[in-house]
């Protein structure tokens, strides 16, 4: 093989494979041990204990000693060969020993591609690294730029994710801080868009969110989800059948859904993402593939004054709650658990970024501190409800009239009228027969399909369809996660106190 075929070969290697392929290449070619050394680890600060020469496998070959797989078999001699000629201001350098070659090049001022061979070596051995220098010297450069900007974006997008926790869990203040720093600011008041495309696809849509709102809009891929983009739009004049930015997000592809929340103030983003993932699942069934949240009260809202005292007594265990010992959860982590899990079921592990067995562990102490069974969607339910009414873990607020339990709170009639305006949709002529009939049975079983298809004597498929169809009816989630379960069961828990 010529050495214009060799520099062929060097510079197309480059190209395709990286480093990794050229230094391979060069470790066949050669016969021996081909990789880059860095002077500074030479001298002690890789990490590692370097192999002896005859220990180094014959075909071996590393990027860097102490810094990939494989560098501790980077050859000893290599080693000292790098030192002494980073020692000497070199740029070249050979050091014989007993029976092998160590040939060196520098590549910057500190790494240097080396080659550890046997003696007599290929006579064409130096010209050949000499001429892979500069490729490899430049495809390290690019891949290190790469690296760098991959852990840029790494970082932003967990500093992202951890301002939508900070705008999930109350804490508005930072979140604003740290949303200044990323660039744009939080909009208030605003509308939370959820959209679900590919994967891949997020990225576009971001860039798209951007420029349809002047660089306006805050966008953070869900951290749950894979597929979902969530995106923070300043609150505009547009309507639920003409919204032109959710239009141009399905234009993206032909499988991109788009749920929109009503409008609201920032302090109201918890309310918002659930609203809007509503109606991301009304979206799917319909052909323009994008839905604004249907009209209807807050819960929230309409239990504040009636509930608030009795939230902050039912959640005072748990607001006081003092761990024993320091890597013990306290009572924010509980808090955030129980609504993460509350919210999210299985997947809460994704949102709070933990071992798939510590959200149970902290469960079982929710459930202890508070006398709860969180498997009943009873006790779920009043959980959900006493979280959502103590934004930020606070007591009860200057507006509570009273504690009481949960269904006195229920029979307060401004939580009767917000029940049976959440269940009107369940009723009249054209309501599909059994849709009623269907939500209570699956109320009764826990909000699980195995024992109310069971009870309703259908199969498991027969009752998501029909859950599924009830979902359309009441522009809510009820089989995908955060699911309208909870505010089903506290409004027919509201209507059945009222009878």
């Amino acid at each position: 093989m010529s050495r214009s075929d060799d520099i062929l070969r060097l510079h197309r290697l480059a190209h395709t494979g990286g480093s990794a392929g050229l230094l391979a290449w060069l470790t066949t070619r050669l016969g021996g041990w081909a990789g880059v050394v860095d002077a500074d680890r030479a001298h002690g600060s890789g990490s590692g204990r370097p192999a002896p020469v005859g220990q180094a496998p014959a075909t071996g070959h590393a990027l860097e000693a102490g810094r990939v797989p494989g560098a501790a078999q980077v050859p000893a001699s290599a080693l000292r060969a790098a030192a002494e000629m980073s020692a000497r201001g070199l740029r070249s350098a050979v050091l014989e020993g007993e029976g092998s070659a160590t040939l060196l090049f520098a590549l910057d001022d500190r790494r240097a591609l080396a080659a550890v061979l046997a003696l007599p070596h290929p006579p064409e051995a130096a010209t050949l690294l000499a001429d892979a220098a500069v490729p490899l010297a430049l495809v390290l450069g690019a891949e290190e730029g790469a690296r760098r900007e991959e852990r840029a974006r790494i970082a932003e997008s967990r500093a992202r994710e951890a301002v939508l926790h900070l705008l999930m869990n109350g804490r508005l203040s930072t979140a604003r801080q740290i949303a200044e720093v990323l660039a744009p600011s939080l909009p208030d008041p605003m509308r939370m868009y959820v959209v679900e495309c590919g994967a891949g696809q997020r990225g576009e849509v971001a860039r798209l969110c951007a420029e349809l709102t002047g660089g306006r809009a805050w966008t953070v891929r869900c951290p749950v989800y894979v597929r979902h983009l969530i995106v923070l739009v300043p609150a505009g004049p547009a309507v639920a059948d003409d919204d032109p930015l959710a239009g141009a997000l399905v234009g993206l592809a032909r499988d991109a859904v788009v749920g929109v929340s009503a409008e609201a103030a920032l302090r109201e983003a918890p309310a918002t993402y659930t609203q809007a993932f509503h109606a991301l699942a009304v979206a799917r069934g319909r052909r323009e593939r994008h839905a604004r949240f249907g009209p209807g009260p807050e819960l929230a809202l309409a239990a504040h004054a009636a509930g608030a005292g009795w939230a902050g007594a039912m959640l005072a265990p748990l607001h006081g709650h003092e761990p024993k010992r320091a890597q013990d959860p306290g009572a924010q982590e509980l808090r955030a658990t129980a609504h993460a899990w509350l919210d999210f079921t299985s997947h809460a592990t994704r949102l709070l970024k933990v071992h798939r067995n510590t959200p149970a562990g902290r469960l079982k102490l929710v459930e202890a501190l508070l006398g709860l069974d969180l498997a009943r969607l009873a006790d779920q339910s009043a959980l959900s409800l006493a979280l959502r009414l103590t934004p930020g873990g606070s007591g009860p607020g200057a507006g509570a009239e009273r504690v009481g339990d949960l269904d006195e709170v229920l029979r307060d009639p401004r939580l009767v009228d917000w029940a049976r305006a959440h269940l009107r949709p369940l009723t009249g002529p054209d309501i599909p027969p059994g849709a009623r009939a269907t939500v209570r049975v699956w109320l009764q079983h826990d909000a699980q399909l195995v024992p109310t298809a069971a009870a309703l004597g259908i199969s498991v498929p027969g009752a998501r369809k029909r859950l599924t169809r009830v979902e359309a009816l009441l522009e809510r989630s009820l089989l995908q996660s955060p699911s309208a379960r909870h505010d089903l069961w506290l409004a027919h828990r509201a209507e059945e106190l009222a009878r």
